[in-house]
């Protein structure tokens, strides 16, 4: 058995004996589906900041779907392993994977949505008709539009569901993703640099609770040292293969939840 043979048998063994298990997720966990992460090696920010343009996504926009390490994810919630789900993604891949909305907490928002300024409310960019290519993102910043449509429910302004930098971030998902970063005994961290804030701090309070952390992830991260396993792997490698030993283990008679 090689070594990463070991750490995805460890991972499996903790997921069998934990009955809280938190997953955090970046941008790394849709490399696999062909969007470009931030700060690997060929990131968004790592060619920016070399004066290149931006990656070529692998698969065209509206092709993307869930991959093998989301539906693991998703696996893991059917057979009430999976508690809550943090993301810092707004590609939507989660949700489409299968991963419930109320264990779910999109903390810098979800590119599929819209949002209505008036009572709160998400609306599909297609269920309201709003189309891109004439309104743009339709970012709280940029000024409305004539013509753009408006909330169904109440009529009020619709904006994009990202929360871009400087934005607040959705207080109650904050709120659930803290609690269940405080309650874990096990939090799978996979493909974060963990260096945007507020959200990385999510790590260390689960640290602080006593919780495993592993941490998944091929570029360098300010949790290395800290983490109870770190992995430097792809998470395909990894996840999917560590939930299916897992099953195995528990003989598929876990309650669902």
């Amino acid at each position: 058995m090689n070594h990463l043979d070991e750490q995805t048998e460890t991972i499996a063994r903790w997921i069998v004996g934990c009955d809280h298990i938190v997953a955090f997720t970046g941008a790394g966990i849709s490399t696999d589906s062909g969007i470009p992460d931030f700060r690997g090696p060929d990131g968004v920010w790592t060619r920016r900041d070399a004066g290149l343009p931006p990656p070529r996504w692998r698969v065209p926009p509206d092709r993307v779907g869930p991959n093998a390490s989301h539906l693991a994810l998703a696996e893991l919630q059917r057979i009430g392993k999976l508690r809550f789900l943090i993301t810092q993604n707004t590609d939507g891949l989660h949700r489409r994977s299968g991963i419930r909305p109320e264990i779910l907490a999109e903390l810098h928002g979800n590119g599929r949505l819209m949002r209505c300024l008036g009572c709160d409310l998400m609306h599909e960019r297609q269920e309201v008709g709003w189309n891109t290519f004439k309104w743009g993102p339709g970012y709280r910043t940029q000024k409305p539009m004539p013509g753009q449509p408006a909330c169904p429910d109440c009529g009020g302004r619709l904006v994009s569901n990202v929360v871009n930098f400087g934005d607040p971030m959705p207080q109650r998902e904050m709120m659930l993703a803290e609690q269940h970063a405080r309650r874990c005994n096990l939090m799978l961290v996979l493909g974060s640099s963990l260096l945007v804030t507020p959200a990385a701090a999510l790590v260390g309070l689960a640290l602080g609770s006593g919780a495993r952390v592993v941490l998944v992830n091929r570029g360098e991260t300010p949790y290395d040292g800290a983490a109870t396993l770190r992995v430097r792997a792809g998470i395909g490698e990894v996840i999917p293969p560590a939930v299916e030993r897992a099953k195995r283990s528990l003989g598929e008679h876990q309650p669902k939840r």
